[in-house]
């Protein structure tokens, strides 16, 4: 294991974490994002990612900084490629979009997507037991062949942007992750965190079975909070499901609904916890602060003392606002035209944060934990999400 520790990192003024949600086909979001952030000088030092975030990830920490955005192009692009016959010269309609988008994401689930997936033939029923063929309804393999082109791996592991990605052990039910900063990791890791069944086979590494790590967590911020401190810390938190929507009138919208609700509500729990656990952390030092001199040397003291050390976390809050004729296969529609929308919604939403008043009047916190969401007046009304 190529163990590296804490101390190595240098101490900076403030430590720039890009933390990046799982969504699939709505990970282009992620890339428009990036594009923006990096464009304004706020390259990160530490990038973490679940699932199609893992990827972007990846793809990020394992390129040079004057090549990521093109990587990132070569991947949405390359996944989206059989479906570029079919961009029509201007988008369709509202009216029609609903439909282009599902006959896509139907598309994509029948044939697969170059790069990333394709259909087991013959079909996972009809495998031996036991084996990968029969544990899901596709192969990922390209998508080890993709990572390996478009990822260099030495530069991922050479600590000069930490990586971390999440997965589950298939045998215990535990979370892992897998961080540059305690071993070196290679295309499968990245691949397990994006394994989600049963689409997709679990990936075997060092003799046991990883899943996708949204299926206990679709947020690495928890994570990231977890970690030992360095500097203060700004935290950009990437969201692909937004928690706040419309009330389903119909069977179709209760799957949407429902997937927006699970996957997005960790991102909101772990800032609630975050910012409560500052607040202990604050009564702690005050606390201390009014004990009597004879009980310094105290071990429940020191305990205390130590456990109340905590630096400045900011949070800012990215999150992709679904185009009303999107549906509950939003996640898994790689057309053409939608990757683009989601990149360039990214990008809009990056400018808007990083031009928004209220941040350009930020100074970087001595400690805290501050939010920034500056992006939900952007958002319609619930009650007016859907025609």
């Amino acid at each position: 294991m190529n163990k590296r520790t804490h101390s190595a990192i240098p101490r900076r003024k403030e430590e720039r974490i890009l933390v990046l949600q799982g969504g699939g086909a709505l990970g282009a979001y992620q890339a428009g994002v990036y594009e923006t952030l990096a464009a304004a000088g706020e390259m990160p030092h530490w990038v973490a990612g679940i699932s199609i975030g893992a990827i972007n990830a990846a793809l990020i920490a394992g390129n040079p900084p004057d090549r990521r955005v093109q990587r990132l192009h070569d991947f949405w692009d390359a996944v989206t490629s059989s479906s570029a016959l079919f961009v029509p010269p201007v988008a369709p309609p509202v009216e029609l979009r609903s439909a282009f988008n599902d006959a896509s994401a139907a598309m994509g689930a029948t044939f697969g997507l170059p790069g990333f997936f394709s259909p087991r033939v013959p079909a996972a029923p009809f495998q031996l037991p036991g084996t990968a063929g029969a544990l899901s309804f596709y192969d990922t393999a390209p998508l080890r062949t993709t990572l390996e082109r478009l990822v260099d791996f030495d530069l991922l592991n050479s600590g000069s942007t930490r990586l971390s990605v999440g997965a589950v052990d298939v045998r215990t039910g535990n979370f892992a992750y897998f961080d540059t900063i305690n071993q070196r990791l290679d295309a499968r890791h990245i691949m397990a965190s994006g394994a989600l069944p049963p689409g997709f086979p679990p990936i075997e590494i060092d003799g046991e079975l990883y899943w996708d790590g949204g299926l206990v967590s679709n947020t690495p911020l928890q994570y990231v909070l977890d970690q030992p401190e360095v500097a203060n810390r700004l935290v950009f938190q990437v969201d692909l499901f937004v928690a706040e929507g419309p009330v389903p009138t119909n069977l179709v919208q209760v799957a949407e609904r429902e997937k927006d609700i699970r996957f997005s509500s960790r991102t909101r729990l772990n800032t609630t916890n975050a910012l409560a656990r500052h607040a202990l952390t604050q009564a702690a030092r005050r606390l201390v602060a009014k004990l009597p001199p004879n009980l310094a040397s105290d071990p429940d003291l020191q305990a205390l003392k130590a456990a109340s050390r905590e630096a400045a976390v900011t949070v800012v809050h990215l999150i992709y606002r679904r185009k009303r004729y999107e549906s509950q296969s939003k996640d898994f529609e790689f057309s053409r035209l939608s990757m683009q929308e989601h990149w360039q919604a990214g990008c809009a939403d990056t400018a808007h944060t990083l031009s928004h008043p209220d941040w350009r009047a930020r100074t970087p916190p001595q400690d805290g934990v501050h939010v920034f969401d500056l992006t939900r007046s952007r958002m319609p009304h619930p009650s007016k999400a859907r025609s």
